[in-house]
């Protein structure tokens, strides 16, 4: 695409710092943001504080026109909305748009979505491709449509995953990629190139979809009865949040930051813990995992060395 395309003018909706950094991308290009629509300020931190979004700060850095509604069907945002007169609307993890909204700009909305869609649809893609041990996943542009994440395809990227990344790892590779894949997407509907591809023929004949709903603690609960793999998965999907955990025989919460697959199948029963020196493995339902960073309740995280170091007795079974 040349410069001499016409510029778009944007209208941004975003909150974290994923969203802040493809603004910042969005930025560079030569496309105009004519407005930012972020989340209230939010009471944050022990203190209670209102804090600013991560997309907030950006848009105040940039001198950039801000709306934070909390009613996004109101006639006061719909006026903002209004005298802002986008050509596109750009939203990246933001919460749900009525139709009134992602309708509104001459283009209508674009999303960027951190999953290979069709699949992996909903508010945790990437924990979800990292949970189920998926080898591949990546970042999809699409145009919004009444059903959540199932509008027309515009572009995607492709991202590998490896036996030991973690949820944060991925998550900083599909950024990186996705920021990118953004502009391109937007560069292509300024230039009348861009080919909307509706998601359905792109599921492979008798290919099941796979959900990425969202999280809570619960999910973190390591089964030591699942085989090593599958804990492995969790311990990994899960880092940096919300967490995969498992109990003490006092009780208290275990919180297992990083793992890796054992070399031994210790057998009997899972959740049986093996100590060596400097080192802690636990028996699964089908080979072992060896801890590597944990963090016991009301403690900060730390290596299995100085855990095991400040134990005052040795574990024998963990809980699931």
């Amino acid at each position: 695409m040349t410069q001499s395309t016409q510029p778009l003018r944007i209208v941004f909706l975003g909150t974290p710092g994923f969203a802040a950094t493809c603004l910042e991308r969005l930025l560079e290009s030569h496309h105009e943001v004519v407005g930012v629509v972020t989340a209230p300020d939010r009471p944050a931190g022990r203190g209670r504080s209102l804090r600013a979004s991560e997309v907030k700060v950006v848009a105040e850095k940039h001198g950039l026109p801000l709306a934070q509604p909390d009613k996004l069907k109101s006639p006061e945002f719909r006026a903002t909305l209004d005298s802002w007169a986008p050509d596109l609307g750009v939203v990246v993890a933001f919460r749900m748009l009525p139709e009134v909204v992602w309708n509104f700009p001459r283009l209508g909305t674009i999303n960027l979505h951190g999953s290979l869609l069709p699949q992996y649809r909903g508010a945790a893609p990437i924990h979800w491709a990292v949970l189920n041990g998926e080898t591949v996943s990546g970042a999809t542009t699409f145009l919004l449509q009444h059903q959540i994440d199932t509008g027309h395809v515009l572009g995607r990227v492709e991202v590998p995953i490896g036996p030991d990344d973690t949820t944060g790892d991925l998550h900083d590779r599909i950024l990186d990629a996705g920021k990118h894949l953004l502009v391109e997407s937007v560069d292509a509907l300024a230039s009348g190139s861009a080919e909307a591809v509706p998601q359905q023929s792109m599921l492979l004949e008798h290919e099941a979809l796979k959900e990425a709903p969202k999280l809570f603690k619960e999910h973190g609960r390591i089964d030591w009865g699942k085989s090593a793999q599958e804990v492995h998965n969790l311990v990994r999907g899960l880092n940096p949040f919300p967490g995969a955990w498992t109990t003490l025989p006092d009780g208290t919460a275990l919180r297992v930051h990083q793992s890796r697959k054992s070399g031994v199948d210790f057998g009997g029963q899972p959740g049986t813990v093996h100590m060596g020196k400097g080192q802690l493995s636990v028996q699964c339902g089908d080979g072992a995992i060896d801890v590597l960073r944990l963090q016991p309740q009301g403690k900060p995280a730390m290596d299995v060395k100085s855990f095991l170091n400040g134990l005052r007795s040795p574990l024998r079974i963990l809980g699931s």
